[in-house]
């Protein structure tokens, strides 16, 4: 009687999480600094905002919005 082999364990599955990073600059991320004083200054007050503070989150991502539009117009020829 001949034994047939069984297959090891299975690698683990590759899940997106593993392969797509998590976006930078989002609320309650830490986020690498951009090196653009206001605009850092801008996602750390996105980043002190409560998840829970609504109109918080609102507000400042408004702010950083502007800020962001702001800082690429200065790009624009």
């Amino acid at each position: 009687m001949s034994s047939i082999p069984l297959p090891g364990p299975r690698p683990p599955v590759a899940t997106r999480t593993d392969e797509v990073p998590g976006p930078v600059g989002t609320a309650g991320s830490t986020g690498d600094a951009t090196g653009d004083l206001v605009v850092d200054a801008a996602l750390a007050g996105l980043r002190e905002v409560p998840d829970t503070d609504l109109d918080g989150l609102l507000a400042a991502g408004e702010h950083l919005q502007a800020t962001l539009s702001a800082r690429l117009s200065d790009l624009r020829p």
